[in-house]
């Protein structure tokens, strides 16, 4: 048997883009040579994504367990849930057979890395209207893997190009996010932060801490958080011995990051980050979730509901997911021996 890693792969809404850029990314010859991948998804949704225009077909290996997939890189190891109907899916339409379709996949993906089977989940698009329609209890991926995993606040890690960038705050108003800026919170993430980039195999380097404020509020004159909160918390980190600078000025800190100054930042708002990693390279920016017994990739775009089943849907963000996964399985397995 291979003794590459083994990649869960959850098919995500059937109406969306899901189905078409995972068969291409399985398609790629990298993907093939350096990852074992098992789609965990419905075989009717994926042969039918197949017809697509522009969709070369492959086979497919059903199996219960990835352990009886073959060992055949070119084939689509499957294990088929068998829950979408497909004289009602509607390709490009939210719906309730959808949401609960794509929540079954991740659910089974997560039971596969929790027990092992899976060194890690790879992620592919869901659709928060077609989950709130199935009345899933949870907005999104996080909270599902928060829930299924028992981890009371994952953190969320975006890459690109080897830069790294964590968040404090994200789906809160710019209001609310400032609010949430506290030396006890700083503190507590950037503690967190370098315990997930430990599982990750990252044991070197400096991380910095991003200002909020125009040049990190000049000393207070353009806003006190930096004052008040942000630099007491990293001069009390630097005490303890962690190895992390700040604040450093937003317009500079993501750009020194990337030539390998910093190993990490932590981005104190959403946006902020986001712009700087969607900005510098937006197929490629892939969300590692941190914090959790298992490993999370994925893609950081949506289902893509306007172009789902015509073809056009670019794999890129897909394979990027796959091969992160692949980078960081063995040292996160190491990391829980």
């Amino acid at each position: 048997m291979s003794n590459k890693p083994v990649i869960a792969i959850p098919l995500g809404d059937a109406a969306g883009i899901g189905p078409e850029i995972v068969i291409k990314a399985l398609q790629d010859p990298e993907i093939q040579a350096s990852a074992r991948c098992i789609v965990v998804g419905d075989r009717g949704v994926l042969e039918k994504a197949m017809t697509y225009p522009g969709i070369r077909p492959m086979p497919i290996d059903q199996v219960a367990d990835p352990a009886d997939a073959a060992d055949d890189p070119a084939a689509l190891h499957l294990i088929d849930l068998k829950n979408i109907d497909l004289d009602r899916l509607v390709i490009g339409q939210t719906s309730a057979m959808c949401g609960q379709a794509a929540y079954d996949y991740i659910a089974k993906s997560i039971e596969l890395a929790m027990s092992g089977k899976a060194d890690a989940v790879a992620t592919t698009p869901i659709n928060k209207v077609s989950l709130h329609e199935a009345k899933v209890p949870y907005i999104g991926h996080t909270e599902i893997f928060a829930a299924l995993t028992n981890t009371p606040d994952p953190l969320t890690m975006f890459e690109v190009r080897g830069m790294r960038v964590f968040f404090l705050t994200r789906h809160v108003s710019l209001r609310r996010a400032c609010d949430l800026i506290t030396k006890e919170r700083v503190i507590d993430y950037v503690h967190r932060c370098k315990a997930a980039l430990r599982q990750l195999g990252v044991e070197e380097g400096t991380m910095a801490v991003a200002g909020l404020n125009p040049h990190s509020g000049e000393n207070g004159l353009f806003g006190n958080e930096e004052v008040e909160q942000v630099t007491p918390a990293i001069r009390q980190l630097q005490a303890e011995g962690v190895d992390v600078v700040g604040p450093i000025g937003a317009d500079s800190v993501f750009h020194l990051a990337l030539q390998g100054r910093y190993n990490s930042v932590l981005s104190l708002y959403h946006d902020q980050g986001h712009i700087a990693t969607k900005t510098l390279d937006f197929e490629r920016t892939i969300a590692v979730t941190g914090g959790m017994p298992i490993l999370r990739t994925s893609v950081d775009h949506g289902t893509a509901m306007d172009i789902a089943g015509t073809g056009q849907a670019s794999a890129v963000s897909m394979i990027e997911a796959i091969r992160l996964a692949v980078k960081y399985a063995p040292h996160f397995r190491k990391a829980k021996e």
